[in-house]
């Protein structure tokens, strides 16, 4: 009886314990050159969310915005989708196959200000970026023309 209590308990206090932004969001980026041949292969851009854990901005794009797409098979060959936390240490490697920082790789391409999103070729080149949270009514929209702007971007330099 205790030990069955104790179980209904377990499981009830952990339905309160929200969910690790790794284990609900986007993929951590672990090697962009990985990426790059992706990105390549499908001619689309990598679509990256430089992301803090004390942003409430941040959790309304990848909740309301980002995680959908995700979900849309539609974006499959549009886009690939990435996420890097702005302050953690965790290794990450970069465009060149250097080893480096998460934290290391926001601050080199100025992603102080979260959300800020960024479009990336298989280079290593920002495409575009959205910084901020912007009007929430249009931001499917400026996610959706950034995407676009970036393929078109990528398609005319490979001809």
């Amino acid at each position: 009886m205790i030990r069955s209590n104790f179980l209904a308990l377990l499981i009830i206090t952990a339905s309160w314990i929200p969910m690790s932004q790794a284990a609900t969001g986007l993929q951590v980026v672990q090697d962009f050159t990985v990426d790059a041949k992706e990105s390549i292969k499908k001619q689309a851009p990598i679509l990256v969310l430089f992301t803090s854990n004390t942003c409430t901005y941040c959790e309304i794009v990848l909740q309301d915005f980002l995680l959908p797409m995700q979900r849309d098979r539609g974006y499959d060959k549009k886009v690939i989708l990435r996420q890097i936390e702005t302050a953690s240490q965790d290794k990450l490697i970069d465009f060149n196959g250097a080893t480096t920082s998460q934290s290391a790789f926001a601050s080199k391409h100025q992603a102080w200000g979260v959300p800020t999103v960024m479009l990336f070729d298989s280079k290593g080149q920002v495409l575009t970026s959205i910084v901020g949270l912007l009007t929430v009514d249009y931001y499917l929209a400026y996610l959706d023309t950034a995407i676009e702007e970036s393929q078109a971007k990528i398609k005319a330099a490979t001809k």
